[in-house]
């Protein structure tokens, strides 16, 4: 299993042994849900409409990093609405016959989830659009000239896809959404909420401070929140503690190797590889990945967005570069470096 999947603060998809656990702690309505309160009021409209006109709700495409609740809305949407859901993931539909038979199987104002959107194959895509817009598919029966195409008709429908890399959809797919929403990182505050909640759906006590310490180290993700929460909750069973109070947090922490910022041992790997190696770059993602270990695409989605996010690590045409915020995080001193001499050549990426 690679290092991407099993470390404490991925917030990608949860592991098997864990998923029980996290259906549970996801919130069933709209007015259950923690942050995004631009999306979750807009929702609310829309949802509101589509029930009110008896019609199923537009398409609605959910983006942003992992973690932050894209997966949770789907369930919570389809709910509200009083429907079905039928939820799956592209990289599984690798047929026509497999989207035919999923789309064929909704019945009106469904809901069909689609986790990594971004995944299909273009013949997949293909389609799709009918789906989407005319509420209908082709499919083709028999082999060679022999081959016929029949139109099926399918119940009016709702897709909802989401996405961590909405630029890797097509513009034909990503134009006939609807309702296109980007979910953003959480405040502390907001985390420190979720943190509350989860810690009295695990059936544990846990203190405001101790909530907070969490909240504000959890790389302001609600995904890694409740992994930290019971993780923290881990040790204060068998220390024999009762309530998760702020010094066995920090301890729980130190233990995990969690530092003050929310970063984890590859982080600083990161961070330090680009520094002592490369002089603080520029250098490419790819160099990155083989000097930690990595591969490219876990990088890009799962480790930078939040270094971006937070300071400490700058994309610019030229590559990757540590910031002065890293330097100072990771003890080091910073030297005065071109890029502050000429900014101009050190643009985003």
């Amino acid at each position: 299993m690679t290092e991407h999947i099993t470390r404490l603060l991925d917030s990608g998809k949860i592991p098997d042994e864990e998923q029980d656990h996290e259906i549970s702690l996801r919130p069933a309505r709209l007015e259950e849900f923690v942050g995004q309160k631009k999306i979750t009021g807009n929702l609310k409209v829309f949802i509101e409409s589509a029930r009110l006109r008896k019609k199923s709700l537009d398409h609605i495409l959910l983006s942003g990093p992992p973690g932050l609740g894209k997966t949770t809305l789907a369930f919570i949407i389809a709910q509200e609405l009083g429907v079905n859901l039928k939820a799956t993931s592209a990289p599984v539909i690798d047929k026509a016959g497999d989207l035919a038979s999923i789309l064929t199987g909704l019945e009106e104002n469904d809901v069909l989830f689609i986790d990594e959107i971004h995944r299909l194959s273009p013949a997949i895509e293909e389609i799709l659009y009918p789906a989407m817009e005319d509420r209908s598919i082709d499919i083709i029966i028999g082999q060679g000239v022999g081959a016929k195409s029949i139109k099926l008709n399918l119940a009016p429908f709702t897709l909802v896809g989401a996405t961590t890399r909405t630029g890797l959809l097509t513009a034909a797919l990503r134009d006939r959404f609807g309702i296109p929403l980007r979910l953003n990182y959480y405040e502390p505050d907001e985390l420190k909420k979720i943190a509350l909640r989860t810690a009295g759906i695990i059936g544990v006590k846990i203190d405001e401070d101790a909530a907070f310490e969490i909240a504000r180290r959890a790389r302001r993700t609600p995904r890694i929140v409740n992994r930290l929460v019971r993780r923290v909750a881990d040790f204060t069973v068998v220390m024999k503690k009762e309530t998760i109070d702020l010094e066995i947090t920090k301890y729980a922490l130190q233990k995990l190797d969690i530092d003050e910022l929310g970063l984890d041992e590859m982080d600083r790997r990161i961070l330090s590889s680009i520094i002592e190696k490369y002089s603080g770059g520029p250098v490419g993602l790819k160099t990155i990945a083989i000097s930690v270990g990595e591969e490219t695409d876990t990088l890009e989605d799962y480790y930078e967005p939040f270094l971006v996010q937070t300071g400490l690590l700058k994309r610019t045409p030229r590559g990757r570069m540590a910031t002065a915020g890293a330097y100072k995080h990771l003890g080091l001193d910073y030297n005065l470096k071109i890029q502050d001499e000429q900014p101009e050549l050190f643009g985003e990426e």
